[in-house]
């Protein structure tokens, strides 16, 4: 049995839980969020837990388990708490600013480079520590927009300048040696 399908997904309080078949809707105070899942699994809710099983133990079964869960989970997370990426931006001259809603990048371009938040998300930006807050309550749009900006100016190796998550490690190669 899957370790992390087995678990049950608590609904916490104030969030909203619909289950019609194998389309799952979930409101919350963030935002809501829906889904069809696929056929292979079952999905039922069992007081304040959602319980996701498997209808067999052939290969598939097995890998849609876990991650159908996980889904759940994220959805849950999303609508009650919410999820935030941190930016970091390094180096001369690179910095971030807010214009309005949309986030501007000043990074090396001849241009500041505009980001314009979809909906669901928003930006906040710390500019004296260069920190840029991706927040919204889609897990997967959290990180896909994250990784948008991150590509901008993704960091380069020998000087370490750029846009980068916070707590990534950054792998830096050694320059030119000089003449002896």
């Amino acid at each position: 049995m899957s370790r992390i399908g087995r678990l049950p997904v608590t609904v916490p309080a104030g969030v909203e839980v619909k289950i019609n078949g194998l389309h799952v809707h979930v409101k919350g105070p963030k935002g809501e969020l829906e889904y069809q899942f696929n056929p292979e699994v079952k999905i039922e809710r069992e007081g304040d837990d959602i319980i996701v099983s498997r209808l067999a133990e052939e290969a598939t079964y097995r890998s849609l388990h876990g991650t159908t869960r996980a889904l759940i989970q994220n959805m849950v997370t999303g609508v009650s708490t919410g999820f935030t990426v941190v930016l970091q931006v390094q180096g001369v001259g690179y910095r971030a600013e807010l214009n309005g809603k949309n986030l501007m990048l000043y990074v090396g371009y001849s241009h500041p480079k505009e980001v314009e938040p979809p909906a669901g998300i928003s930006f906040e930006v710390d500019t004296r520590a260069g920190l840029i807050k991706v927040m919204g309550f889609d897990k997967q749009q959290v990180g896909q927009v994250a990784a948008n900006i991150r590509k901008i100016r993704p960091v380069e190796p020998y000087k370490g300048k750029g846009l980068f998550y916070q707590g990534e490690r950054i792998r830096r190669k050694a320059g030119k040696s000089g003449k002896k």
